[in-house]
């Protein structure tokens, strides 16, 4: 395990009450492991020793940025990593939540060079229900693997898939806004009837499969 207080500075009793310290996930490659700590952003890990891992770096952009950190997915063969921060509230309340980019040629210093254009085609901040990235691909083995695109889903704003051939300037090239769904799932009180996409995983035939909590499961292809 990883001592959080020797890796962020200090003890849990030091941490905001308000803001949510955690380990969501990590996803690894090779000897090298890619952890989001959602509010602490992003540590990434030797675990050459799988006993014992060590850190090599941590970044957080929180703030200014609202946190959430949610997948961290290197692109090994383009030597990028790309890094979700998951909207949590309604109405952007935690504020604009982005996916980057970063040049990850150096390991031990990951630098942002973009972020994914937010979908912007109808005012999504102001309807119910959490505007933001949730998740995304995460190339895992058996499924579609690609370091060119990004599937990801936009709770709200639903499924959005992205070029990132220029990874200085990646591009939104299909998305799928799924209708309102015909009950609610979600069971929390006054809770509106609006879709959520949550989670995606695209399969090595290409097929995309995307849950939402209120609608369920949708599968679509990029056309």
């Amino acid at each position: 395990m990883v001592d959080s207080r020797n890796e962020f500075g200090s003890g849990r009793d030091s941490w905001e009450a308000s803001r949510r310290y955690g380990l969501h996930h990590a996803i690894v490659n090779g000897n090298t492991a890619y952890a989001a700590w959602r509010d602490a952003g992003m540590v990434v890990l030797d675990v050459t020793d799988r006993g014992k891992p060590t850190p090599i770096v941590h970044r957080n952009w929180s703030p200014p940025f609202g946190g959430g950190t949610h997948n961290c997915l290197p692109l090994a063969d383009r030597e990028l990593l790309v890094v979700l921060d998951k909207a949590v509230l309604d109405h952007q309340e935690d504020g604009l939540k982005l996916i980057w980019v970063f040049d990850n040629r150096v390991a031990a210093n990951p630098v942002s060079i973009a972020t994914l254009p937010t979908p912007a085609e109808a005012d999504y901040k102001s309807k119910d229900g959490h505007f933001g990235p949730h998740n995304i691909h995460e190339n895992r083995p058996g499924s579609f693997v690609s370091s060119k695109f990004i599937f990801a889903t936009y709770q709200n704003a639903g499924i959005r898939i992205f070029d990132i051939s220029n990874a200085f300037a990646p591009k939104e090239i299909g998305a799928l806004v799924p209708p309102q769904p015909s009950r609610l799932a979600d069971t929390r009180p006054n809770r509106a009837r609006v879709i959520q996409s949550a989670d995606v995983f695209v399969d090595a035939a290409g097929l995309i499969h995307a849950t939402d909590y209120n609608g369920g499961l949708y599968i679509m292809e990029l056309s």
